[in-house]
């Protein structure tokens, strides 16, 4: 059984009264396990198709399927667990709660969760990203690598069964995207996590066990 399906699925958002097709009756299966890339150029619909995989949006259209169960009408109340435990999110612009601590940002998604062992997991993923020393820094106190790298932390606390990541090392430059990059996909193997990443890099495409091609909202290419 697939982990995660998108059948049929179909977005438009209204701009200036006029309604634009981002996804068009995109067919999409992903394999437990898989590390699949998607790509696309700007427009193309890459990021809605991420945000309506994750439960972060809905479609107009068709259904997201998650191990067999029809996850495309549960309520807000249902997909919030869902969401914390079962996903996990990288962003190109990290989203770090300003106000919390680098500890504190990556406990948080667990301590939601009821975890009494946040605080030492947390730790542990700190100490194997190299962030260890940085515990109490808040996020305006590190550079972008150490923001993207407590970002990753973050999304694996839980051991989510599923990891989306948008353009993860697009605020990065080379070195640090090259950093970043390494040690997401050296978590992912060694928690069998699967991973799905949207990218515009060909080289990060070349990685990845399948590459997904978007091209005005329809998927014009699966390697």
């Amino acid at each position: 059984m697939p982990i995660l399906e998108a059948r049929n699925v179909s977005k438009s958002y209204s701009i200036d009264g006029r309604p634009i097709t981002v996804l068009d009756d995109v067919c999409l299966t992903v394999a437990a396990g898989e590390f699949l890339v998607v790509r696309g150029a700007s427009g193309s619909g890459k990021s809605t198709l991420l945000t309506i995989l994750s439960g972060l949006d809905r479609p107009d259209l068709g259904r997201i399927v998650m191990e067999g169960k029809d996850i495309t009408e549960l309520s807000e109340d249902d997909l919030a667990p869902l969401r914390n435990k079962s996903f996990g999110f990288v962003f190109q612009a990290f989203h770090l709660v300003p106000s919390l601590s680098v500890l504190e940002n990556v406990m948080f998604p667990a301590e939601l969760y009821g975890d009494r062992h946040a605080e030492a997991k947390a730790q542990a993923l700190l100490d194997r990203v190299g962030l260890s020393q940085r515990a109490s820094s808040l996020p305006h106190q590190l550079s972008g690598g150490e923001k993207q790298r407590c970002a990753i932390c973050r999304a694996l606390i839980n051991e989510p069964r599923l990891v989306f990541a948008d353009e993860p090392t697009g605020n990065l430059d080379s070195a640090n995207g090259d950093a970043v990059l390494k040690l997401l996909l050296e978590l992912r193997r060694e928690r069998r996590t699967t991973l799905l990443l949207v990218t515009h890099s060909v080289e990060i495409a070349s990685l990845a066990d399948r590459v997904v091609t978007l091209r005005d909202g329809r998927i014009a290419g699966n390697i």
